[in-house]
């Protein structure tokens, strides 16, 4: 692209300035008009969140997401940068990226009157207009907003000058989006010192007597009040938040394999990944099903990032036992699902938190789902002949240990076998589901991996 590189090409150029909040408000007006995607990728929220989302950045507001950990209030958050125009031109060399046409800072403004439509201009891109900080409790009004810098002022800068100050992070968002996670735990008297941000849009230094006048868009994510016991967000900073926003876990078990279908890592190099339906169907079960347990603290929530890591995991377990046994493609099976415990911890918080509690927990959360998904995929009638096969004496053994092979060998010609293939899902795999699912309906027996009859010794 051709773009001016100093000021007086600009102005040819026909170039007026634009606030953050109305491109971002033009922009998305565009895209509605089109038909192009807004914000894609956040499966579940399409008729929910992102409505409000959207009535909120065309009201020109600043904006909270208000909701329990693992439900994509980041991920949400960092896509706004993407309704910003691809670049815009920038005074060269200035801290605060001022505006060629709307300089803010002492520094743009000396340098546009000494070089006047020579000044060069850089062009920034969307991308590095989107700052983000973590809020913690030690978060100093430094670090956001900016303090005098000593070190300048022992070098000759008056502390009446601009030249002494140090600009903290927001100020360095300037024409752009400034994102502050987990707002209620920034201490309240630094939150008192958004409270200008948010109403007048603008900021003061450690009393220097001159304000910046920003052009940004403030975002927040927070969980709910009731949460989190580190802190909460003042009544009067919630007041200026201009829109407030409730995020959610998915709503229907399909949403949430959607999510984990988007978010988990599955393409692994040199092996081919198979992950069953009914297996992606058992991990989602886990997770909602603690979602709504009464041994779990509900106000802390269960994170997606659960049923993600839980995925991982069991296609780790697969590739391990693809890996050793030479297999060319690793199919998660029922005994891989136990891997899922290593990413459950501490994506749950249990009410009565006893030494070894979580994996027993989540250890019958898995049995329970793995019931649940098995009734819906099959008809028990229709594998009674499975059941008096056993009955009569048939066995057989399965586990991470068996390859696919041996599994596939010892159904041949078994009542088992055309049962299997029915569910449209790799052999193997579909004959353990099968298997631990007429386990767990109490209809043949188990001991370790080796199914029988149901009162074998």
């Amino acid at each position: 692209m051709n773009l001016p590189k100093n000021v007086g090409e600009l102005r040819e150029s026909g170039y007026r300035p634009r606030r953050v909040k109305e491109e971002l408000r033009q922009n998305l007006l565009e895209r509605l008009a089109t038909g192009r995607p807004i914000l894609p990728g956040m499966v579940g929220y399409e008729d929910t969140v992102l409505p409000q989302v959207i009535d909120a950045l065309l009201a020109r507001h600043d904006l909270l997401l208000l909701g329990s950990r693992g439900q994509g209030k980041t991920r949400l958050l960092r896509q706004l940068v993407d309704l910003l125009d691809p670049v815009i031109p920038v005074v060269a060399g200035c801290e605060l990226r001022d505006d060629p046409l709307a300089p803010i800072s002492s520094q743009a403004r000396q340098r546009l009157a000494q070089l006047g439509d020579a000044t060069p201009i850089d062009w920034l891109p969307r991308q590095q207009r989107y700052l983000e900080k973590l809020a913690t409790p030690d978060v100093t009004m430094a670090d956001l907003f900016g303090d005098i810098d000593l070190l300048k002022h022992v070098r000759g800068a008056s502390l009446a000058d601009e030249e002494s100050l140090h600009f903290g992070l927001i100020p360095r968002a300037n024409r752009g989006i400034f994102c502050l996670n987990e707002l209620p735990d920034l201490a309240p008297k630094i939150q008192v010192g958004l409270f200008n941000l948010l109403q007048e849009r603008d900021v003061q230094l450690r009393g220097f007597p001159v304000r910046f006048e920003l052009d940004l868009c403030l975002v927040f994510s927070a969980n709910p009040e009731d949460y989190t016991s580190r802190g909460r967000i003042v009544t009067p900073l919630k007041d200026r938040i201009g829109s407030v926003v409730r995020t959610h876990y998915p709503r229907t078990r399909a949403e949430a394999v959607a999510v984990t279908d988007a978010s988990a890592w599955e393409q692994r190099d040199g092996v081919s990944i198979v992950v069953p339906r009914f297996i992606k169907d058992i991990i989602e079960e886990v997770a909602r099903r603690a979602r709504t347990h009464s041994e779990v603290n509900q106000q802390s929530g269960v994170s997606v990032r659960l049923a993600i890591a839980g995925r991982e995991l069991v296609i780790s377990s697969a590739e391990r036992r693809a890996a050793r046994l030479g297999e060319p493609q690793a199919v998660p099976r029922i005994s891989d699902l136990p891997a899922l415990l290593a990413g459950a911890r501490g994506k749950l918080e249990l009410l009565l938190d006893e030494e070894g509690q979580e994996d027993r927990f989540v250890t019958d959360l898995l049995r329970e789902a793995i019931r649940a998904v098995f009734v819906e995929y099959t008809d028990l009638s229709s594998l009674r002949c499975v059941r008096d096969w056993f009955q009569a004496g048939g066995r057989i053994l399965v586990g991470d240990q068996v390859s696919d092979a041996a599994i596939e060998q010892q159904i041949r010609g078994t009542p088992l076998e055309p049962q299997a293939r029915a569910l449209g899902e790799p052999v193997a795999s579909s004959a353990e589901f099968l298997l631990e699912g007429l386990h767990l309906t109490g209809q043949i027996g188990k001991r370790g991996g080796l199914f029988g009859q149901l009162d074998s010794p």
